[in-house]
């Protein structure tokens, strides 16, 4: 269930619709820095992918689907297939509070994780018949820690790949 609740959290993330992207070099990042703000780059354009998305038009869902990979890809493929097949409708806006590195792995910046911290307070999500399917009980701003992978077919060279709760600092108002 916290799966679902993240794929929620990001498929209700948004901004402004963004382009495709393009692919980019496999080649190593020249430092921490340069892999940490190239991850925060494709958190950022993923939320703008999730922003375009009309649950009622299946090809708004491809930038999402650009943006990740493995499980999350999986994740965002069946949620928004299952919510598509329901008639939801998603409304409002979510921004980024905080996107803070957390850890590279690998010799060659394989594998990083950001902290994110992602105000959700606008956002609305309702089934077929207009009620509201969003739990009373859903912090306004949601903590979670993504995952991303190195990835040849993004022009970031990352991908997401996990979403998963998390703890700690840096904490979210």
């Amino acid at each position: 269930m916290i799966l679902v609740a993240f794929a929620l959290a990001a498929i209700l993330a948004g901004c402004a619709p963004a382009s495709e992207p393009e692919p980019t070099s496999t080649g190593a990042f020249a430092d921490e820095a340069e892999a940490f703000a190239a991850a925060e780059e494709t958190y950022r354009a993923y939320v703008d992918a999730l922003n375009a998305v009309d649950l009622s038009d299946p090809a708004t869902f491809e930038d999402v689907y650009a943006w990740t990979t493995g499980e999350a890809n999986v994740e965002a493929r069946e949620g928004f297939t299952q919510m598509h097949a329901d008639g939801w409708a998603v409304g409002g806006t979510s921004t980024p509070t905080v996107v803070s590195p957390r850890a590279i792995e690998g010799d060659r910046s394989d594998r990083a994780e950001v902290a994110i911290c992602l105000d959700v307070s606008d956002v609305t999500l309702t089934d077929a018949t207009g009620t509201s399917v969003v739990g009373t009980d859903r912090p306004d701003v949601q903590s979670m820690l993504v995952t991303l992978e190195r990835s040849p077919s993004t022009p970031t060279g990352w991908a997401i790949s996990e979403f998963s709760g998390r703890e700690g600092a840096p904490a979210c108002d």
